[in-house]
């Protein structure tokens, strides 16, 4: 569910009309960070490195004070989530077609898509739980999108804890994602990390037997990091069992158009640290 909803969520951060918005509102658009940043975290208010640092995990504090708190002295983040919603309402009319929008299978992948974000979790969620609390829109691709934005945010924020349990700084995380062949490593540079901190981060791991000196993975490495996404996916199942298997199969079935279309279109880079791979 996660593969299929993902792409459906994560399209924001690439598409031409989702830049078109945020340079609307004054962020510059040479590159997707300043308004990745801007999209991704406003739901959090006018929240500071820090806070934003600790939510997003796996980028350098010193990546993520280069645009906050200065995202919100571009827009506050009431007018970013506003401009959030037109920029997916526009590229969902691109992308999707609007009898796809208009569609009785679209509005029922939504309402199920709806159902199992709201049975999510949110303890100790902070990202998920921020995105829980804003107002549903009553178009139903917007509630699509929203409710793959909660729970991808619900994964995500299972996916920390489960680091933060195996031992895995933010840093480590990443090393050790690349070393089992998630991405290459220069596709974790936009992550922000210098070379001196991840050369000491892969130090670490080594210590620890998780690479060896040349920087590959071990047994108890790979052990580790499947260890690592096991955890995730178990908690991330919640929504799942809430819906149950019969209405998650249907959901699965609604998607997989929506989830071609946005894979096929090629705005999702073909190497990304998000694991979706293009068809």
């Amino acid at each position: 569910m996660w593969h299929l909803l993902e792409p459906l969520h994560a399209v924001l951060y690439y598409a031409p009309e989702a830049f078109e918005e945020a340079a609307a509102l004054g962020y510059e658009t040479a590159d997707r960070w300043p308004s990745y940043f801007a999209w991704r975290a406003a739901a959090l208010g006018p929240a500071g490195p820090v806070r934003v640092a600790s939510a997003f995990y796996s980028f350098s504090p010193g990546a993520v004070a280069r645009h906050v708190p200065a995202a919100w002295e571009v827009a506050a983040p009431a007018d970013v989530l506003a401009a959030r919603l037109r920029a997916v309402d526009r590229t969902y009319r691109t992308l999707l077609g609007q009898e796809t929008l208009d569609s009785p299978a679209l509005a029922e992948a939504a309402a199920l898509a709806r159902r199992a974000a709201e049975a999510a979790g949110l303890e100790g969620r902070p990202l998920a739980a921020a995105h829980a609390e804003l107002p549903w829109a009553d178009a139903p691709h917007l509630v699509l999108w929203q409710a793959a934005t909660i729970l991808r945010e619900h994964r995500g924020d299972g996916h920390i804890a489960a680091l933060v349990a195996a031992g895995l700084d933010p840093a480590e995380s990443l090393v050790s994602f690349a070393a089992v062949g998630a991405a290459p490593e220069p596709v974790f540079q936009s992550r922000g990390w210098s070379p001196a901190a991840w050369a000491a981060a892969r130090e670490r791991l080594t210590a620890r037997g998780l690479l060896d000196p040349e920087g590959t993975v071990t047994e108890a490495g790979r052990a580790l990091r499947d260890e690592v996404e096991r955890r995730t996916d178990e908690l991330a199942a919640g929504p799942w069992e809430a819906l149950g298997q019969e209405d998650t199969a249907r959901l699965a079935d609604l998607l997989g158009g929506p989830w071609l279309t946005v894979i096929g279109s090629g705005l999702l880079p073909a190497e990304n640290t998000l694991g979706i791979g293009k068809i």
